[in-house]
């Protein structure tokens, strides 16, 4: 197709968004919507919740050429004229005893089968053949959280549903377990009515149960906030140091990820039913698995050892040493004196992160073993941030 023909008509451009939409459908996308290629109308927003360093250490969001690119999507696909919006499901029940019994690593839904970048990309990579061969040469780009692409609000604008107060988008017959992709592409095709009511209403329920506090309500604007260096998902997965002592305890036995502001949304407890996809089916051990056999396991091998015992997995994000950090300050959460052995293994462990949080953690269980190590590892932890983790936990066995 010659680069005027893809100015398509108006019947032309809606038969063959219609067709597309369709084809979706197929692929198990359960909602599908096309948007224009209209620069952001959050792009201020964005500029001001970074200013206010609310992106915490995610250096990459704030880089001048990717909030450009955010802001107009021509900085990633030249000749862009419309954008297809996909969501897909990915809910899964959790396994008797989760999140309640603290015993459990509690890994966030989405999280516990197949890495969805993958599932996704694939399917939307599909449609941007089928469409190929239908309209004739096109060129398209496809993302799946990996790109600078203000992505809920393309689909706010595709009509597949709002912003609620927990950040994320809603849709008034799904909830909002699923995850969004997008097709960039240099073709005309219809557009479709964008969602533009605010259905949260007066509820704040998200709000009043985030443990860490990092739901902010909405701004002057409407806009949801939230502050992301204090969002458990943030904690456990992107921070790469050490996680904030006073933020410790709220971590509970989340050990990647956090599911809290959509497990109390109203539209999820209404209308999130099981996924259909199976890829995203939880994995041996991801469902609700022992804290004691998932430490074991990560003790057990090295960061290559890791890559390939989670290797198509969205937990490989985390990294070896992000991963046992957190399920130390799980076991220091449990407080039981269960968990102290593979705690002390851990406070000998090649990466500072991992001694530094599992010195936290036995501070919790202080028991008089957990005590011994730590007094025993004080004598030849090198690392001065360690040594003050030990220091810590030495002084005060309650240390919070």
């Amino acid at each position: 197709m010659s680069e005027a023909g893809k100015g398509t008509g108006g019947a032309v451009a809606r038969e063959l968004a219609d067709a597309l939409k369709r084809r979706a459908h197929e692929l198990g996308f359960s909602l599908v919507g096309i948007t224009s290629a209209a620069p952001s109308e959050h792009a201020d927003f964005l500029r001001r919740w970074l200013a206010a360093e609310r992106h915490g250490a995610m250096s990459y969001l704030a880089r001048e050429d990717a909030v450009a690119r955010r802001a107009d999507l021509r900085g990633t696909l030249a000749g862009v004229r419309s954008v297809l919006v996909v969501a897909h499901e990915y809910f899964q029940e959790d396994a008797p005893g989760v999140p309640e019994d603290p015993s459990l690593a509690v890994i966030a839904r989405y999280a516990r089968g197949d890495d969805y970048h993958d599932v996704v990309k694939e399917k939307l990579d599909e449609l941007a053949r089928w469409l190929g061969e239908r309209a004739g040469p096109v060129e398209g780009r496809a993302y799946v959280d990996t790109g600078p692409i203000l992505e809920r609000e393309l689909a706010t604008r595709a009509g597949l549903g709002w912003f609620g107060r927990n950040t994320m988008l809603i849709h008034p017959e799904r909830g909002s377990y699923f995850f969004l992709g997008v097709l960039l592409l240099d073709l005309e095709l219809a557009p479709d009515l964008p969602f533009i009511e605010d259905r949260c209403g007066t509820c704040r329920a998200c709000l009043d149960a985030c443990p860490t506090g990092a739901l902010l309500g909405r701004d002057e604007d409407g806009a949801p906030v939230i502050d992301a260096r204090r969002c458990i998902s943030y904690l456990t997965i992107e921070l790469r140091g050490s996680i904030p002592v006073e933020l410790r305890p709220a971590l509970g036995n989340r050990v990647f990820g956090c599911d809290i502001c959509q497990e109390v949304c109203p539209w999820n407890e209404r209308f999130a039913r099981p996924a259909e996809e199976a890829a995203y089916g939880a994995r041996p051990g991801l469902d609700g698995g022992r804290l004691l056999a998932l430490a074991g396991r990560l003790l057990g091998v090295d960061e290559e050892g890791f890559g390939g015992l989670f290797r198509g997995s969205p937990l490989r994000r985390a990294k070896r040493s992000g991963l046992l950090r957190n399920v130390c300050v799980a076991l220091g959460n449990w407080g039981s004196e269960e968990g102290v052995p593979l705690l002390v293994r851990a406070l000998t462990d090649p990466s500072p992160l991992v001694r530094g949080h599992a010195a936290w953690a036995l501070g919790k269980v202080a028991t008089d073993p957990a005590r011994a190590a730590l007094s025993a590892r004080l004598g030849t932890e090198s690392d001065e941030a360690v040594t003050g983790e030990i220091s810590s936990a030495l002084a005060d066995p309650r240390v919070s």
